[in-house]
C-alpha cells in the first residue's frame, strides 16, 4: 500500500526512509532541548524549585497540541506537513505564514545553536576563536543532510542517545548522592532541599512567571516530529506510537532531573549561564565527567542544529512545491534530498557567527534569539490547534472515523489558548523578553507584505489550484466507499 505525496508525477519526492526507531529518538531529541542542558540554571535561579510545575504545565499544554497534529496528519496522508494542513483547512495564507514562520523558528533556534556550540567550546578550548567552531558545525551538518534522510535520522538517533544516557547519568548520580547522604560546602543532598529554602515558590508568583519565559524555549522542537510525516515508514503506526511518549519523557526528563539537581545542591546555589548539569558532576568529585557533559551539551546543540537544517530545509521545499517559494527550492538531489534548501539554511546560520563579534556578551544574544524563536513558535503551535478547531467544523466526518482522536476535543483546544496567552505575558515582565517581544511583529509584517504581492501572481495561483485538486481528489478517496484506496483515515 503507497502513500501519495503531493508532488506532480514527473517530479522526483521525497523518501519514506525514516524508521520507526528514528522517529521515536526524533522526537526524544525534540523534546529535550538545548534549553534543559544550557538555560535550566536561569530557570532555576528565577523560579525556585516550583520550576518543577513548569515543565510539567507546558509538557501537559504542547501534548495536546501534539495530539491534535497528529489527527490532522492521520486524516489524510497527503500532508506532508502540518503546513500542509493549514493551507487545506485555514486557507493559503495559513499555509503561507505557517510554513515560513517555521522556516524562521528554526534558522533562529539554528543560529541560538551555533552560539552556544561557540561557547561552550571556548570553555573547552580556550583561546579558540569563536568563528571555528561555528564555521565547523555548519560544514559538518550540511555534509550529513545532503547524503539521504536515512542519514540525517541516523545522526539525530545518535545525538537523542547521547542526551537519553547524559539525563540517566545525572539521575542515577543524583539518586546515589541523595541515598548515601552526600555533603557539599551547601549541605547535605537531601530532598528536603526542595522545600526547606524559602518553600517551592520562594520568589513568590511573579518568579513562577519568570520560569515560563525561558522553559517555553527548551520544549521547542517537539513538534518536529510532525516534519518527518512525508518520510516517515508505516506513519500510521509511528506517529501516535512517538507523540504518545511525550508525556513519560517530560516527566522523567526534565522533571526528574530537575528534582535531582536541586535536591543535590539548593536552588540558591544555581545561576543563570552556567550548566547545573555540569555543576553536579562537578560536585560529585567527577571532574571527567563534567568534561563529557561539557561534550554532551556540544552535543545537544548538534542536535538541535541538525534538526533546525533538517526542517527548515523540508518546510522551503514544500513551499517551493506549493508556489509559496522560488521553485529552485522545489528541486531535489539525486539522493532525493532537496539540496537548494538546505544550502540556504545553511548560509543563513552563518549569521549567528556573525552575530556573535556584533556584541560581547554571548549570553544576551542568545536570550535575544530564544525569545523571538520561542515567540514564533507558539504562532505555529496556534495555527497547529486553528487548524483543528477547522477541521472538527468543516470535516465531522473524518474526526469520527479517526483512529487517533485528540483528546478533549475543542474545549481543550481553547483550554490551550489561553495558556499560550498567559505566556506571551509573561514575556512582557522581563525587559530583556520585552524587547524580544516587541521586534517579533515585523516578521509577521514582512510576511504580510510578501503574501500580498505573491497571492497574485499567475504562477502562484497555478500551483496552489494543483495542490488544492490534489488535496480534494484524496478527500474524494478516503471518504468513499471503496477501502482499497492508497490513503486511510
Amino acid at each position: 500500500m503507497t502513500t501519495k505525496t503531493i508532488t506532480t508525477q514527473e517530479t522526483p519526492h521525497l523518501e519514506r526512509q525514516l524508521s520507526n526507531r528514528h522517529i521515536q529518538l526524533i522526537a526524544i531529541g525534540g523534546a529535550i532541548g538545548t534549553g534543559l542542558f544550557m538555560g535550566s540554571g536561569k530557570t532555576i535561579s528565577a523560579a525556585g524549585p516550583s520550576v518543577i510545575f513548569v515543565y510539567m504545565i507546558i509538557g501537559f499544554m504542547l501534548f495536546f497540541v501534539m495530539r491534535a497534529m497528529g489527527e490532522l496528519l492521520l486524516s489524510n496522508l497527503s500532508y506532508k506537513s502540518f503546513s500542509d494542513f493549514a493551507a487545506d483547512l485555514l486557507g493559503p495564507w495559513a499555509g503561507f505564514f505557517t510554513g515560513w514562520t517555521y522556516w524562521f523558528c528554526w534558522v533562529i533556534t539554528g543560529i541560538a545553536d551555533v552560539i552556544a556550540i561557540a561557547g561552550y567550546s571556548k570553555e573547552l578550548w580556550p583561546g579558540l576563536p569563536l568563528w571555528i567552531p561555528g564555521l565547523a558545525t555548519i560544514a559538518i551538518l550540511l555534509l550529513l543532510n545532503l547524503t539521504t534522510v536515512k542519514a540525517f535520522g541516523e545522526t539525530e538517533f545518535w545525538f537523542a542517545l547521547i542526551k537519553i544516557i547524559a539525563i540517566a547519568a545525572l539521575i542515577v548520580v543524583g539518586l546515589f548522592m541523595i541515598l548515601s547522604g552526600f555533603q557539599s560546602d551547601a549541605g547535605p543532598a537531601t530532598f528536603t532541599n526542595l522545600w526547606s529554602h524559602g518553600g517551592f515558590f520562594p520568589n513568590e508568583f511573579m518568579g513562577f512567571v519568570a520560569g515560563f519565559q525561558i522553559a517555553v524555549f527548551a520544549f521547542v522542537g517537539i513538534e518536529l516530529v510532525g516534519t518527518t510525516a512525508a518520510e516517515a515508514k508505516d506513519p500510521e503506526k509511528n506517529l501516535p506510537k512517538a507523540i504518545n511518549s511525550i508525556p513519560i519523557r517530560v516527566l522523567l526528563f526534565y522533571v526528574g532531573a530537575l528534582i535531582v539537581l536541586m535536591s543535590v545542591t539548593p536552588w540558591t546555589q544555581f545561576q543563570a549561564g552556567h550548566s547545573p548539569f555540569i555543576a553536579m558532576f562537578s560536585l560529585a568529585g567527577l571532574g571527567a565527567a563534567a568534561t563529557v557533559v561539557n561534550l554532551v551539551v556540544l552535543s545537544s546543540a548538534m542536535s538541535s542544529a541538525n534538526s533546525g537544517i533538517y526542517s527548515t530545509s523540508r518546510m522551503v521545499f514544500g513551499l517551493a512545491k506549493e508556489g509559496d517559494a522560488p521553485s529552485i527550492f522545489g528541486a531535489l538531489s539525486r539522493r532525493k534530498v532537496p539540496q537548494n534548501a538546505l544550502f540556504l539554511s545553511c548560509v543563513l546560520l552563518l549569521s549567528g557567527v556573525v552575530l556573535m563579534y556584533a556584541g560581547q556578551d554571548i549570553g544576551k544574544a542568545f536570550d535575544m534569539v530564544t525569545t523571538v524563536s520561542a515567540v514564533c513558535f507558539v504562532f505555529v503551535w496556534s495555527i497547529i490547534l486553528a487548524s483543528y478547531v477547522a477541521f472538527r467544523r468543516r470535516r465531522p466526518h473524518l474526526h469520527e472515523a479517526s483512529k487517533y482522536r485528540m483528546p478533549g476535543g475543542v474545549p481543550m483546544v481553547w483550554v490551550v489558548f489561553a495558556f499560550f496567552a498567559f505566556v506571551l505575558w509573561a514575556l512582557t515582565t522581563q525587559p530583556d523578553t520585552l524587547l524580544a517581544l516587541l521586534v517579533t511583529p515585523v516578521w509577521f509584517l514582512l510576511l504580510g507584505a510578501a503574501w500580498f504581492v505573491l497571492r497574485r501572481r499567475p504562477a502562484h495561483l497555478a500551483r496552489f489550484s494543483t495542490f488544492q485538486a490534489d488535496l480534494i481528489q484524496d478527500l474524494e478517496r478516503v471518504e468513499s466507499p471503496d477501502r482499497s484506496t492508497d490513503l486511510r483515515p
